[in-house]
């Protein structure tokens, strides 16, 4: 347990990451930029329960933007935790050219 800006979290605090940009893909995928450096592609279809149930709109879906390393939809009312979308994600390969 542990208490960050007033608010009490039962799990244990992990390292500070942050989403820093984000791509939304068709079939609600994604391509998220973390401050770590890395690209990892996420699968937003987990997200579920009725919080996410908007994102089923790709219009809503591809109307997403980073705010204060969160990703973020109708503006700030759904977010995901970059935590979670961190251990749920994949690595995706950069295609920055070999130099």
């Amino acid at each position: 347990m542990f208490v960050l800006n007033g608010i009490v979290y039962a799990n244990e605090k992990s390292e500070n990451i942050q989403v820093v940009s984000v791509k939304p893909l068709d079939d609600m995928m994604m391509i998220l930029t973390f401050s770590t450096g890395e690209q990892r592609l996420f699968d937003a279809s987990i997200l579920t329960g009725s919080a996410y149930k908007p994102l089923s709109d790709e219009d809503i879906f591809k109307n997403c933007k980073v705010v204060d390393g969160v990703v973020t939809w109708l503006d700030e009312e759904i977010d995901c935790a970059p935590e979670y979308m961190y251990v749920n994600s994949y690595e995706y390969p950069s295609l920055k050219p070999a130099i």
